[in-house]
C-alpha cells in the first residue's frame, strides 16, 4: 500500500490558498477514484482505496502545515508504511506558478511543512511532488502570499494544475518515480522540460 499525503492547513479560511495545493490534489485524487477522505486517524483525515491498481491511503494532516510530520509519523508507524511507500504533495514558492517537479528525495528547501516531515520521519528519502506557486513578480511578504486566496485569474490554471498533478501521482503509483519524473516534470504550464 502507498501513503499519499497532501500538505496544507485545516479550516475553511485556508481552503483556496496556495499553501493548500497539497490538500487540493488529494481531494482531486479522491474525486477521480471515489475515495472518501473523511476518517480521522493520527490527527489526519484519511481514506483508503485503489488508484491505478495499487492500494492507497490518502491523507491530509490536520495539524497545520508546520507540524505535518507530527501527524504523518504516527500514521506511518500505525499502518507500517515505509518511506519508499510515501508520496508527499505540496506547494513550492521556489518554483514558478504551474511548474511541477517530482523528486525521489531532497532537503526541505526552507518549506516548513517539509522540515516537519523530514524531522519527524528522520529521513528525506521519500517521493515528493512539488507544485510551483511563485507568481513571477515581487512578493513582499511571502507568508501573506501563501495564505491569501487565489485570484480569479488563476482559477483556470489552478484546475489544470490539479488535474496534471493528480495524473503525476497516478503515474508514480502505476509506473514508478523515474518514469513519472520523465513524463510530468515541467517548468510551467505547457512545458514538459524538467526545471532545476
Amino acid at each position: 500500500m502507498f501513503l499519499v499525503v497532501g500538505l496544507g492547513n485545516p479550516g475553511v479560511e485556508y481552503a483556496m490558498t496556495p499553501h493548500n495545493l497539497g490538500f487540493m490534489v488529494v481531494d482531486r485524487l479522491a474525486e477521480r477514484h471515489a475515495i472518501r477522505v473523511t476518517r480521522t486517524d493520527s490527527r489526519a483525515l484519511t481514506g483508503v482505496g485503489e488508484i491505478q491498481g495499487r492500494a492507497v491511503m490518502l491523507a491530509k494532516p490536520q495539524t497545520y502545515m508546520n507540524l505535518s510530520g507530527t501527524s504523518i509519523r504516527p500514521l506511518m508507524e500505525k499502518h507500517s508504511f515505509m518511506p519508499d511507500e510515501l508520496v508527499v504533495i505540496y506547494d513550492e514558492l521556489d518554483l514558478p506558478w504551474t511548474a511541477v517537479k517530482i523528486k525521489k528525495k531532497g532537503s526541505a528547501a526552507g518549506h516548513n511543512g517539509m522540515e516537519s516531515m523530514i524531522g519527524s520521519l528522520g529521513t528525506n528519502e521519500f517521493t515528493r511532488v512539488r507544485l510551483g506557486i511563485h507568481p513571477g513578480r515581487p512578493l513582499g511578504d511571502g507568508a501573506a502570499f501563501l495564505l491569501a486566496p487565489f485570484r480569479r485569474s488563476q482559477l483556470k490554471d489552478l484546475d489544470e494544475l490539479l488535474g496534471y498533478a493528480a495524473e503525476a501521482v497516478e503515474s508514480i503509483l502505476a509506473e514508478g518515480v523515474e518514469k513519472a519524473m520523465t513524463k510530468f516534470n515541467r517548468r510551467a504550464q505547457g512545458s514538459n522540460q524538467e526545471d532545476a
